[in-house]
């Protein structure tokens, strides 16, 4: 089943305690312990937003008030822009594929990973307002 990233507990271990554990792994931002999401896939598309109502480890409401996740609706932006940039800098510059090939491959990537760009946008926004609580781990 696919992960929302990459990023698995091995490779961000490390990290845990920061900001960046928790938008890549879709943790809690408070505690990094518990899910945010229902459904680990972002592919599972009938469950792609679906979160949890509180950390089932913390208890910490994820949805602060009503509407809270229409700001990552500013967040998406540049998270689309950076995937269509790097797309467009493989495609056009090292597969030396044109513009209008580039152009397509870009639509095809950015179709593809549309679910992973809302779940990523959601995780950074909430991360602007909750900060790690070592206590709370």
């Amino acid at each position: 089943m696919l992960n929302f990233v990459i990023l698995k507990k091995p490779f961000m271990g490390f990290l845990k305690g920061t900001k960046i554990y928790s938008i890549g792994t879709g943790k809690c931002p408070v505690c990094h312990t518990g899910k945010m999401y229902q459904d680990s896939s972002p592919y599972n598309f009938s469950k792609t937003l679906k979160m949890n109502e509180r950390c089932p480890h913390c208890n910490t409401k994820f949805k602060i008030e009503p509407s809270f996740f229409y700001g990552a609706m500013y967040v998406s932006y540049p998270v689309g822009i950076t995937f269509a940039g790097i797309a467009f800098a493989i495609c056009f510059f090292i597969l030396d594929m044109g513009r209008l090939n580039s152009f397509i491959a870009i639509s095809i990537f950015m179709l593809f990973l549309l679910p992973i760009i809302l779940r990523l946008s959601r995780n950074i926004w909430i991360n602007f307002f909750f900060k790690f609580d070592k206590t709370k781990v």
